[in-house]
């Protein structure tokens, strides 16, 4: 049964609301032992979901208090997947209650909990908060800082949320939770069908997370850039279809300037040179389009990430026509 929203006009305080934790990883060694430190005497429950790890995590998390789960490995690894089974770990109780979700390379904000949770005790009708992601090192490498620097959303009422946030659990119930096949994009998937259940999701201006990318190779990078290609199109195939039209324009940016252009270029260099110079020059003026709103950097890896981001959303739309599913793609 679908658990609709309370009135949009009721806003008063609903009294001190329940918090748990559940967090997912694999192999992150100190920085899970961060993660739950920085839990501790926050929340009621830490629920750690862990997929497999070879460096002692399960017992480092246990030693630090937190509930321990094996995710099952037989099956394609999944964030979602992982999330989900720390849900259902945590049961259905019938005290209405939040989860804070969080990256086991994350650590939370000592101040993020306070604010959030009275946020929603005054807003009924927001099913999920998120606040500002940064990167522990932006300055380490320009993979970094481009991570930074994409986790800095508008503030106020939004469209979706990212892996930190903290969420309604009747909310998170009644809609099904996360998808559990996505490899990426859950987060923004699982947002779309709060909003058509008439939920709200807010970014508040306050620092939430600090993340440990550690991408200092290119090939993290591209991989990276890949997989979000891949969520671009999945995306847009389950939710593409008007009035939400999800990640349908970066799916087709992708395709266009990573995909077809190249290959036009290709193509018209056998047949005419400067047919094929003049088309390429569209890259350069693209450049300097997106440098007038973002520093030149962000705009050079924006240009050229639209090739990952093409060959993802391939990979996805031949392994549909196959029947297949897309193992994780991974950069770390």
């Amino acid at each position: 049964m679908r658990t609709a929203p309370p009135s949009q006009c009721d806003t008063r305080p609903r009294g001190p609301l329940r918090v748990d934790a559940i967090v997912i990883g694999r192999n992150e060694g100190t920085r899970l032992l961060a993660c739950l430190d920085s839990l501790a005497g926050q929340v009621q429950r830490i629920i750690y979901v862990d997929s497999g790890s070879t460096d002692g995590s399960v017992a480092q998390a246990e030693a630090r208090g937190a509930e321990v789960v094996a995710l099952d490995m037989s099956r394609p690894f999944t964030a979602a997947r992982a999330r989900n089974t720390g849900l259902q770990h945590l049961g259905v109780s019938g005290t209405p209650g939040l989860v804070q979700f969080i990256d086991g390379d994350c650590v939370l904000d000592t101040g993020w909990l306070a604010q959030a949770t009275d946020f929603l005790a005054h807003h009924p009708d927001v099913a999920v908060v998120c606040g500002r992601r940064r990167e522990r090192a932006p300055e380490a490498s320009v993979y970094n800082w481009l991570c930074d620097q994409e986790w800095n959303t508008p503030i106020g009422e939004t469209r979706a949320c990212g892996g930190d946030a903290l969420m309604r659990r009747d909310a998170l119930l009644a809609v099904g939770g996360y998808r559990d096949t996505l490899i990426a994009g859950e987060e923004p998937e699982l947002c779309v069908r709060l909003r058509h259940a008439g939920w709200r999701i807010w970014r508040l201006d306050h620092e939430m997370t600090l993340h440990d990318a550690q991408m200092f190779r290119f090939s993290q990078w591209w991989n990276r850039t890949r997989r979000a290609g891949h969520a671009f199109a999945e995306g847009a195939f389950l939710h593409g279809a008007p009035p939400e039209r999800h990640w349908v324009t970066e799916t087709r940016r992708a395709i266009v300037w990573g995909a077809l252009l190249p290959l036009l270029i290709l193509l018209s260099a056998i047949v005419s040179p400067l047919f094929a110079a003049a088309v390429a020059l569209l890259y350069p003026l693209q450049f300097l389009r997106l440098s007038r709103r973002m520093r030149p950097i962000a705009a050079f890896y924006s240009v050229l990430g639209k090739c990952p981001e093409a060959l993802g959303v391939i990979e996805f739309h031949l392994n549909r026509l196959r029947g297949s599913q897309r193992d994780l793609i991974e950069y770390k």
